[in-house]
């Protein structure tokens, strides 16, 4: 169930590791091609300088796909393109203080970047770094995300045609 469009109610941290009821966060997963290599951008959190995809609230007036789009260009300065469907979900506990956090569902969006901004709203705030999938992987702390990073394939290659003898 989810707690999307309701006040996002803070618990103690042992009830919301408890919680079946989670709020809704988007998220976008940055992804490059550098050379042959697949890259993704993750980026620190504020508050514990954490690696992290950037994520945030949905915004009303946006789709999910572009909320997750504004987010990595408001924490990581992102110019890309988002896809329209979530490639996955992970949950996770958003602390909201020493002892209180609210239990979340993050929608994940792959972006590809076209280029990362000099200027953005979070500069200065975060760090942001380019890693191979199972670089990205070891870096997150949620096991769902790094499991989602690992398995991240945004290209699938078109197939050869047959070769069959006429």
């Amino acid at each position: 169930m989810s707690i999307e469009g309701k006040s996002r109610p803070q618990m103690p941290l042992g009830e919301a590791l408890a919680a079946s009821d989670t709020a809704t966060q988007v998220a976008g997963l940055c992804w490059r091609m550098s050379g042959r290599k697949l890259e993704v951008l993750l980026v620190t959190s504020r508050d514990t300088g954490r690696w992290i995809i950037p994520k945030g609230w949905p915004i009303k007036s946006l789709s999910h796909a572009q909320s997750a789009l504004r987010e990595a260009f408001e924490e990581a300065g992102v110019d890309g393109a988002a896809a329209k469907t979530r490639i996955g979900y992970y949950p996770y506990i958003k602390i909201m203080g020493e002892d209180c956090g609210i239990p979340c569902s993050v929608d994940v969006y792959p972006i590809k970047v076209k280029r990362l901004l000099d200027a953005f709203p979070e500069k200065g705030q975060r760090r942001r770094k380019w890693f191979p999938l199972e670089k990205a992987a070891l870096k997150v702390d949620e096991p769902e995300l790094a499991e989602m990073l690992r398995n991240f394939a945004p290209l699938r290659p078109t197939p050869e045609p047959s070769q069959e003898a006429s």
